[in-house]
């Protein structure tokens, strides 16, 4: 691939500071540094939309890893009309027995292009407590481990993938009380508070600063308010969702947003463009959403799920993600949210 030649030779400054990432990320990140930043992107442009996803019904048999097949009793699951295995939502526990916190589903939010199949999870906000997390390289200068604390691995329910790279301008980030970006009026911001919960919303409107706010990641502007799908995504006319262009690309996306009820949405699928990505997360119940990371390999989620020993164990989301299932449990160069059983991080940071 074009990146990866270019690229060669020049990973030993990006390999000297400890944490995975994909080589795609690795190599995205060396070209821009050494100001090849444009043409990349056009090169993404023109990869990416020249091969639009097909219209033939997919094969969907083994693509939603993490699943249960007890039925899905949850009454605030938000309600799909159809889901791409016809079997709607499916708990995923934790350990024999226990309660659900993890919900996932596989829907189809394309009716051009019916082989586009994006995973949805749901975490219960009640049950759980967010935390964010800074890579040992993004946002820089943290000197973060870029790991979930070992100290908390007995109580991790999931963890996903975050946003963009503070070199593509996405927006702040506050951790745990200290900016280490300054926040943005007006870029979409998921926001964890003091008692572990977290919401999106547009900064300055619908989330501020507050003696609460533990912690906050931005990345560029909402793509959903009000249930709906924001106007425009198509055009990116003012480049609030990125460079030009990059909203047409059929490439793999991730997003976040928070239910009516204030439980936790991540979606993220292959060969979606912005407005499908839009339109995949009104369609699994948000209310607010924004976009998380984009391309192939930086997509991750993982839900802790019992092996049937009693041992839970990290399952990704999809069969197709890449990446190990347990990321985020050793060094990444990313941040990333992770999320704990309710008891377990009580007034905790980290």
């Amino acid at each position: 691939m074009f990146v990866a030649v270019v690229s060669v030779g020049m990973y030993p400054s990006l390999e000297s500071v400890p944490g995975y990432a994909p080589w795609q990320d690795k190599a995205s990140t060396v070209m821009r540094k050494i100001g090849l930043g444009g043409p990349l992107d056009a090169f993404e442009n023109w990869v990416y939309r020249s091969h639009p996803p097909s219209d033939t019904a997919p094969d969907v048999r083994g693509r939603l890893t993490a699943s249960g097949s007890s039925p899905a009793t949850y009454p605030y699951l938000p309600p799909l009309a159809v889901t791409a295995d016809g079997r709607g939502w499916h708990p995923v526990t934790r350990s024999p027995g226990g309660p659900t916190m993890v919900y996932t589903a596989l829907i189809q939010p394309d009716h051009l292009h019916r082989s586009v199949v994006v995973g949805v999870a749901l975490i219960q906000s009640d049950a759980v407590r967010a935390h964010l997390v800074a890579g040992t390289a993004e946002p820089p200068g943290t000197g973060s481990p870029g790991r979930i604390p070992p100290r908390r691995l007995a109580d991790v329910v999931a963890a996903f993938n975050s946003g963009f790279k503070m070199s593509a301008h996405p927006g702040g980030f506050l951790l745990n009380g200290n900016a280490v970006r300054d926040l943005v009026v007006g870029k979409a911001s998921a926001v964890i508070d003091d008692q572990g919960r977290l919401t999106v919303g547009q900064w300055g409107r619908d989330v501020k600063m507050s003696p609460h706010v533990r912690s906050a990641r931005q990345n560029l502007a909402l793509i959903v308010e009000g249930g709906r799908p924001v106007h425009g995504l198509d055009r990116n006319a003012d480049l609030r969702w990125g460079s030009a262009k990059n909203q047409l690309q059929y490439t793999w996306r991730s997003g976040l947003g928070v239910t009516a009820h204030g439980d936790v949405l991540y979606l993220a699928g292959d060969k979606l463009n912005l407005a499908t990505l839009g339109a995949a997360l009104a369609q699994a119940g948000a209310v607010t959403g924004m976009e998380l990371d984009i391309h192939s390999g930086l997509e991750s989620f993982s839900a802790w799920q019992s092996d049937g020993t009693g041992v839970a164990r990290p399952r990704r989301l999809l069969s197709t993600m890449s990446g190990p299932a347990g990321r985020f449990i050793d060094p990444d160069l990313r941040d990333f949210f992770y999320f704990t059983t309710a008891g377990a991080a009580e007034n905790a940071p980290g």
